[in-house]
């Protein structure tokens, strides 16, 4: 279990996050994909330590689950990796069903 962080680092933290997503657009201009990633890595130090964020986070997975999903693999998060893993397990009792000829042809 991961131990929480005093609010003061938090706070530090949101912080340098807004300003890694600040300096973005400068490091957008030389060639290659430095400015994507450098957003994504402030993307993920704000979206860590702040609540408010996270809750924007979870609203904006619910409207558009496809971004969500990517966003979870990038921020390797638990709850993704319990999913993935649900549907997998789905996937293979379909498959099962399938074979014995259980299956009724819907998803």
């Amino acid at each position: 279990m991961a131990r929480k962080r005093s609010p003061l680092v938090r706070t530090v933290l949101v912080v340098t996050g807004f300003v890694v997503i600040a300096l973005s657009p400068l490091v957008g201009i030389i060639p290659g994909p430095g400015g994507i990633l450098v957003f994504a890595a402030g993307l993920v130090l704000v979206l860590q330590n702040a609540n408010w964020a996270q809750r924007a986070f979870c609203r904006m997975k619910r409207r558009w689950p496809r971004f969500g999903h990517y966003a979870d693999m990038a921020l390797r998060r638990r709850s993704a990796r319990r999913r993935r893993q649900r549907e997998k397990e789905a996937e293979i009792a379909r498959a099962e069903a399938e074979l014995l000829g259980l299956g009724n042809g819907t998803r």
